[in-house]
């Protein structure tokens, strides 16, 4: 069973930058597709920003200026750095790592918390 786990949360001022870092212990196959999504309280989770395998991003509206995301293949990581963060960007961030072909799986972290004050 693969272990992800994400790192680099944390309390920034509005205007502030954070790096987030995700872990998966285990095997993980070419084609999939990893990526960050975020849950504020009392919100649905919704998806921050996705890279495959391959290298192709794709972007929530709200994130696609601000926000970069990267993935290291050779071991396993997922990276996000985020730019001039605002309070909106407060939530529980998740990583994710999924692959729709044989063997399929779909692996969550447990979240790192964001909190952006004014």
């Amino acid at each position: 069973q693969v272990q992800v786990m994400e790192s680099g949360g944390g309390w920034v001022q509005s205007g502030g930058s954070l790096r987030l870092s995700c872990a998966a212990s285990g095997r993980i196959f070419s084609g999939d597709r990893s990526g960050w999504y975020r849950q504020a309280p009392g919100k649905q989770r919704e998806m921050v920003a996705t890279v495959t395998s391959g290298g192709t991003t794709n972007y929530a509206d709200s994130t696609r200026d601000r926000f970069t995301i990267s993935r290291d293949n050779r071991k396993n990581m997922v990276y996000l750095q985020m730019n001039n963060l605002k309070p909106e960007d407060s939530a529980i961030y998740y990583c994710n790592f999924k692959r729709l072909m044989t063997p399929t799986y779909d692996y969550w972290g447990q979240g790192t918390q964001v909190t952006v004050s004014l």
